[in-house]
């Protein structure tokens, strides 16, 4: 997958290094990495083909000693690749990629590849740090956690806990990202996010409320049964670059026609047998256009949709408005191109449907993945190998800790904010709810009445700048915020930088806990009140992480942490002391050390609370073997072929059902009732009531191989088992648990101890029935009822339809919306967006008011922003690799050849592109038909410039990246979905202007 470059000298948009920006005299690449201040014996991990990597050589002293093998995972996008580290006397000398994976079959992208050099990387943070007068001091940890921890303590007093907000990352291991979500609870807050929020937060809202669980729902693996591909809003040769190995061969092994649906011809439409270019925004439109088709021709899946879905025909309705000139009005894709891809999903069954960030990132973006989802539901082409929704995550472990509650709406599991919810999680935590519930505010609602914070989602990320910059009366919480932590994420990837870079001024206290410094050390101008606090990269420690098809893996501890970088669950651990509660918080955590908490226990411990998801059956001792034995799963079905894992999928993806011992396989396509449940199939979940408007919301007639009600049915409780008769199936222990949970008994069951029998012979009194009735499958702590059920061949969750139309959503049924900053003002009138909302996720959110004024005659041209191959995310990590700044030294813009020489901008020259609430930045034109006349496209991962400034100088001595450069989202506008709050980056306006 790696080509090395026989002359350094990079494709066109890289002609020149950043470093030579300013003497604008261009430099070969011995030159370049000389002036980067980098001594660098060679491009070991660059001269890899084939995916293949040569061994690397340990950049210190030669190290002597036996070589030991680590087995790790890529720590950059959501494939999951393995890493096989080679380690010697303490320090990683060579790196191969995992030939036994099932997932990158021996294959790295250039990323992966070069993962080596974060745990050398002489560009990361060493020791913590603060800002003293305007420069950087060198602290102790010790100091560092007093000084940050009085500071904090301070504000809670004066403002309550939620004036401090605690952004968790996409970087942590399921373990930490679940101990982070705990400590916030602790500490009394629900501000507490993740890149979650600004990646697929739509897709999980509008994917979980179709069907039930908001992930994806096959693997890159069963793309290989794929007859057809449909991908829209992604791409993944550059951000999944080893997903497209599965996508290919199915292309190939199958002739599986891949259509790509993109407003720009990227490196993935490259490989399209027809690809389409839409307007920016314009998804509900495309794909209702593409149903039209399938309607009028009665290509769709008729039985299916009969036992299986709900609210078809309100869907029927709106896509009837949406005839072929309609579409191609609003879209730009003309009626033949429409009908014949259309045709070609109708034709080749089954088909997977596939997206990325280019659908989510929109004010409509639950609009979007929902349509997507509904496309699908009408070819039938759901709970069957080579199709379903294949929703590529962005992160490493985006997925886990999604799934672990770094989320401002819910807990742990998806179990949300609700009584119940936080009452399910201190019996776990085997803690006083009322003293919980005392760590949190409460507040005078509008109405006068108390309102308690700890049941009311926080502040999003996305919207963290309007918690400080927002008069506080506007806010629906006590105070502002005051004191912001960014822990493993990157500033640069949210839009409305020139308002981020004022809030960050305005707090008393800005926290970054990272490897790299980040440009949160960089964009503000303060001159005190900044601390950087060096956190290990994922190669220092060791942990579960979750890949995109929810599998789990474990990664082994490569090197010990460098420099005074410490593990994330050892910082936090160190600031739950300085506030009091560690030893609460820690109580069924067992220690390595005085603060560090074992890595296993934490895993326990959310094995023993998140049913709700199936995140129970994997033990730390199941992930580890299945990593041991990578090589016995099948590369298809990832079905283990006998071996120790035998008929295990690997890495158990969830749900796992039941505890370790019931040794329940994962479930590898979700919603396939071909499997009976204990194999791994499952129905659609019932999560939505049995039914609305007198319509029923069950499955009819269809259910799971070897379930003994064939029929729908609901979610199962207590009460259902007792009306099955199925709960003499339970044992003591298990019926005792459910009476503990439903508080019928004060004392907590133990495994080891004897229960009696008088659950199973005597009589019951008169309120036993009513009390623990109501205790479900996910709230069962002994995971009883999941397992009598499973017995019986039935899904815990129920058996029901997938619904089309959410009732609980701003628009029940999916409908185009124009962008809040469109340039085609003849279509507000019939799609306008919504009206303006003054309380929703704790802080006003402008719609109407927006986009009522007419932006486009001074910003013509729709921007919009993506991925590049060489860089990851806000791109710290990644521009301080010299492997991969080679690569890419430039950031850029895409200009469309008419648009350049309309506006005077050739190829190669620096231009100012301005966004139209001001913020302007100063980028390299490179022209070129990848995106069409009035489109402009830039990548994210750049920073370290601001509106034209070179912000090098602010960095901590030897902490800059080798590569800087403007980021995007200063031009990037307002604008957020009307569910999940997801920001809008994907359909702006802008204007361009030679530099």
């Amino acid at each position: 997958m790696l080509r090395k470059k026989t002359n350094g000298v990079a494709r066109r948009p890289q002609r020149t290094s950043i470093l030579s920006d300013v003497a604008h005299a261009s430099v070969d690449r011995r030159a370049f990495l000389r002036g980067s201040g980098l001594a660098i014996g060679g491009l070991a991990a660059i001269a890899a083909t084939g995916g293949t990597v040569t061994q690397a050589k340990a950049a210190s002293a030669v190290a002597t000693g036996v070589i030991v093998t680590k087995k790790s995972v890529c720590t950059h996008c959501s494939v999951g690749c393995t890493v096989i580290a080679e380690v010697q006397g303490g320090v990683w000398i060579g790196q191969e990629p995992g030939w036994d994976s099932p997932f990158n079959l021996g294959s790295h992208c250039a990323k992966g590849a070069s993962v080596r050099e974060h745990a050398h990387g002489e560009r990361r943070l060493k020791y913590p740090m603060k800002k003293v007068g305007g420069e950087w001091q060198r602290i102790s940890w010790d100091q560092a956690i007093n000084e940050i921890g009085d500071q904090m303590l301070s504000i809670r007093e004066e403002s309550g806990p939620d004036s401090v907000y605690w952004l968790g990352s996409a970087k942590h291991s399921n373990e930490q990202a679940y101990l982070f979500r705990k400590f916030a609870a602790y500490w009394g807050t629900n501000n507490v996010d993740h890149q979650a929020r600004i990646c697929h937060s739509t897709t999980v809202a509008g994917v979980a409320n179709t069907w039930g669980y908001g992930a994806m729902t096959n693997s890159y693996n069963d793309i290989h049964n794929s007859r057809a591909i449909f991908i829209i809003g992604g791409n993944p040769a550059e951000a999944h670059p080893v997903s497209l190995q599965h996508v290919l061969k199915a292309k190939e092994q199958n002739n599986a026609p891949l259509i790509v649906c993109d407003p720009r011809f990227t490196r993935t439409a490259a490989h399209a047998d027809e690809y389409v270019r839409f307007r920016p925004g314009s998804d509900v439109a495309l794909v209702w256009g593409i149903l039209y088709h399938i309607f009028e021709n009665g290509w769709e899946d008729k039985e299916f949709i009969r036992t299986r879905v709900w609210g078809m025909d309100q869907i029927r309705d709106e896509v009837k408005r949406w005839t072929p000139e309609e579409v191609e009005r609003v879209t730009g894709v003309p009626e033949s191109q429409v009908h014949r891809v259309a045709r070609t999903l109708a034709n080749n069954r089954p088909g997977t449907l596939i997206w990325c960030m280019g659908g989510t990132q929109h004010t409509n973006g639950n609009n979007n993945t929902r349509a997507y989802c509904i496309l699908q539901l009408a070819l039938g082409n759901m709970g069957t190998a080579g199709g379903g929704t294949n929703i590529f995550r962005g992160h490493d472990n985006v997925q886990g800790a999604t799934d672990l509650g770094v989320l401002a709406d819910t807990l742990p599991g998806y179990y949300g904010l609700t009584a119940g919810s936080w009452a399910h999680w201190a019996r776990v935590w085997q803690e006083d709810l009322d003293w919980l519930k005392g760590r949190f505010a409460t507040m005078k609602g509008k109405d006068g009445k108390d309102k308690a914070m700890m049941n009311l989602s926080g502040i999003t990320v996305s919207r963290w700048i309007d918690g400080v910059l927002e008069a506080k009366e506007n806010l629906d919480q006590p105070d502002n915020t005051r004191a912001m932590v960014f822990w493993g994420h990157a500033p640069n990837s949210q839009t409305r930088l020139k308002e981020m870079k004022t809030a960050m001024e305005k707090l008393d206290l800005l926290v970054v806990v990272d490897p790299y410094p980040t440009v949160s050390a960089v964009l503000q101008e303060r001159t005190d009140g900044v601390y950087l606090l060096p956190a290990s990269s994922q190669f220092e420690t060791r942990g579960s992480v979750t890949a995109s098809n929810r599998s789990l893996q474990w990664r082994e501890q490569v090197v010990e942490p460098l420099f005074e970088s410490l593990p994330d669950h050892v910082i936090m651990t160190k600031f739950a002391k300085k506030f009091g509660f560690a030893d609460r918080m820690l109580r069924n955590i067992e220690m390595d050390g005085e603060e560090e908490p074992n890595i296993e226990s934490i895993t326990r411990e959310f094995n023993r609370g998140m049913w709700t998801v199936g995140y129970t059956g994997q033990s730390p001792e199941r992930i580890k073997m299945h990593m041991e034995n990578q090589h016995t799963f099948d590369k298809t079905t990832l079905r283990a072929v006998g071996g120790p894992a035998d008929g295990d999928f690997y890495g158990m993806p969830w749900p796992c059902w039941g505890t370790a011992e019931m040794n329940h396989p994962g479930s590898a396509n979700l919603y396939d009732t071909s499997l009976a449940v204990k194999d791994g199939g499952l129905p659609f979940r019932a999560r939505y009531g049995v039914e609305r408007d007198g319509q029923n919301l069950l499955a009819e007639g269809t259910y799971t191989v070897g379930s003994e009600i064939q029929d729908g049915y609901p979610e199962f409780t207590m009460q259902m088992l007792v009306d099955l008769g199925w709960d003499s199936d339970l044992t003591p222990y298990e019926r005792k648990m459910i009476e503990y949970v439903a508080g019928y008994i004060d004392a907590r069951p133990e495994t080891d101890t004897e229960v009696g029998e008088q659950s199973q012979t005597g009589p019951y009194p008169s309120d036993w029935a009513d009390k623990i009735g109501g205790v479900n499958w996910k709230t069962d702590l002994s995971g009883g009822i999941q397992r009598v059920a499973i017995a019986h061949g039935c899904a815990p969750y129920g058996n029901a339809k997938a619904r089309c139309v959410v009732w609980t959503f701003p628009d029940p049924v999916p409908v185009h919306r124009e962008p809040l900053y469109t340039n085609r003002r003849d279509l507000v009138a019939d799609y306008p967006t919504y009206d303006d909302k003054m309380d929703f996720w704790r802080v006003p959110t402008l719609y109407s008011s927006i986009q009522k004024n007419d932006f486009s005659k001074d910003y013509p041209i729709i921007l919009t922003s993506g991925r590049l191959v060489e860089y990851e995310g806000g791109g710290d990590e990644t521009r301080s690799n010299p492997w991969l700044a080679e690569l890419q030294q430039n950031m850029f813009i895409e200009i469309n050849p008419r648009d350049a020489n309309n506006i005077g901008v050739r190829d190669g020259a620096q231009c100012w592109v301005e966004g139209p609430e001001g913020g302007k930045i100063r980028v390299m034109a490179m022209v070129t038909e990848r995106v069409g006349e009035g489109v402009a496209f830039m990548p994210f991962h750049f920073g370290g410039y601001f509106e034209g400034e070179d912000l090098r100088s602010r960095y901590p001595d030897g902490a800059d990246p080798i590569v800087l450069g403007e980021s995007t989202n200063t031009a990037q506008t307002y604008g957020y979905d009307s569910v999940t709050m997801m920001q809008e980056t994907k359909a702006t306006l802008c204007k361009i202007m030679p530099a």
